[in-house]
């Protein structure tokens, strides 16, 4: 696949319209209202290879927006699940999700990662910023205090789950060591920072004091080997800054995961490239993880049909790496809701290649119902496994282990570390599934110490209007 997504007939603004297709009943749920947010009945309708998520509102009319696209094929794609209770819920049901979040009694899944955003400051203005974010003055920010707070309600309601640092631009902190290891004081082992790379290319003592302090893993913006893409994206040209953060954090022994916000029409070629970087630097480049890009935060307003679904992504990995990521190889998650994401998890082979490793899924064949808290463990153990740097050998006289290996035994250890290829489908004011987002294990720690999940979080009305960032 090449070139933009395909677009199935629409009524011009990129909405679903009735053909002479057969349309199919994927089931009803519960969505809002892109204009007013209000809750409002949806279903999701098949019509010739896409998936729409059709709405109406008893104000502003019917809306629609496609969620899938061709194969795999959407019902065969879903995973069972059996829901439980969050151990502690922080907000009681008034106003129905996603209105009440925080979360309350009805959410059905634990949480596996939880966003701490640590400023609202920047040193970027993206376009496509999802928080908003920009901003020099740090009289906004949280102190230790607040953050200490956040870290021992996430360990009430959810237990050791894996920490990511994120803003705004966390690096715009100087205190941010202090940040990471407060939080390994109060128990938590795997702490991820989401960054530009923009200080840690550029401040060597700094991005050292960030390992020395306990951080495991950098969730790092990298959407292209073009500067090109990054004056879209980003608004200035970024590549060698973003090479420099890489080598900086490999030399460091953090691990590294390249994250690209895929754009319609602006960077949908770039993967390839992206994975072949990313395993040309070696084992500390921990996998490749796609976002495309929704309608929220900076970037609102009406869409134009060109969305890229979950599907398109694993076909254009697949085009693009010459079938080395076989869309075959892709599976469900067993943690968030099946139409949130796809994974897979692969070995590096002497010859610079990959091969998949087939275990059934991190939490089991994707035909076993899976109880939500036992899918979020294995999940929350799998990314802190999958995604820290793989700890130097011991080649030293002393080591038995090592004695007891030839050279190329040795190497072999090294080359065939993993590496993982992950995608995740945020959903906007358009996209929004109440299924999805009542199983959503990614959860932002808002200001007063509740947990929302991520998309809720982050919603906006087409004019930009938040539902619950800057809120509380």
């Amino acid at each position: 696949m090449t070139g933009k997504p395909h677009i199935p007939p629409t009524d011009g603004r990129g909405a679903w319209k009735q053909t002479k297709e057969t349309s199919r009943d994927h089931g009803a749920t519960r969505s809002v209202c892109p204009i007013c947010l209000r809750s409002v009945d949806a279903r999701r309708v098949g019509q010739g290879d896409t998936t729409w998520l059709i709405k109406d509102c008893p104000e502003h009319g019917r809306f629609s927006a496609p969620i899938w696209r061709g194969a795999p094929d959407f019902e065969a794609w879903k995973r069972p699940k059996i829901p439980s209770a969050p151990r502690l819920s922080l907000t009681r049901r008034d106003k129905g999700c996603p209105h009440d979040c925080g979360l309350c009694e009805e959410h059905g899944q634990h949480t596996c990662t939880a966003l701490l955003e640590v400023t609202a400051r920047c040193n970027l203005a993206c376009p496509v910023c999802f928080a908003s974010a920009g901003g020099t003055d740090p009289a906004g920010d949280p102190d230790l205090a607040r953050i200490g707070f956040w870290y021992e309600r996430v360990m009430a309601a959810s237990g050791p789950c894996n920490i990511q640092l994120s803003g705004g631009e966390p690096t715009v902190r100087d205190d941010l060591p202090e940040i990471v290891a407060l939080g390994r004081e109060r128990g938590f082992s795997f702490i991820q920072l989401n960054t530009n790379g923009l200080r840690l290319a550029q401040d060597a003592a700094y991005a050292q004091a960030l390992r020395n302090a306990g951080l495991a893993s950098v969730f790092l913006q990298f959407d292209a080997m073009d500067d090109e893409t990054y004056r879209v994206l980003r608004g200035r040209p970024l590549l060698h800054r973003k090479l420099l953060a890489v080598e900086r954090c490999l030399e460091l022994g953090l691990g590294v995961v390249l994250v690209p916000t895929l754009a319609p029409g602006v960077n949908e070629q770039a993967l390839g490239p992206i994975v072949e970087y990313a395993l040309r630097m070696g084992s500390g480049v921990r996998g490749v993880h796609i976002q495309p890009m929704s309608r929220f935060g900076r970037f609102p307003g009406a869409p134009d049909g060109e969305r890229i679904t979950l599907p398109e992504i694993m076909r254009l990995l697949d085009a693009q790496t010459d079938g080395m990521l076989c869309a075959a190889h892709f599976e469900p998650p067993g943690c968030e809701h099946a139409l949130c994401s796809f994974h897979a998890t692969y070995v590096r082979t002497l010859d610079g290649k990959l091969k998949p490793l087939k275990t059934g899924g991190c939490c089991g064949p994707k035909t076993d119902p899976i109880p939500a808290e036992e899918g979020s463990r294995r999940a929350v153990a799998r990314v802190a496994r999958e995604w820290v740097a793989p700890k130097p050998l011991d080649t030293s006289p002393d080591n038995t282990a090592s004695r007891a290996k030839g050279d190329f035994d040795l190497f072999l250890d090294q080359a065939r570390s993993t590496f993982t290829v992950s995608a995740m489908a945020f959903q906007d004011a358009w996209t929004l599934d109440l299924e999805r987002l009542q199983g959503c294990c990614i959860h932002v720690v808002s200001p007063d110490g509740r947990l929302v999940p991520f998309c809720a979080w982050n919603l906006t009305a087409a004019d930009g209007t938040p539902l619950h960032r800057g809120r509380g």
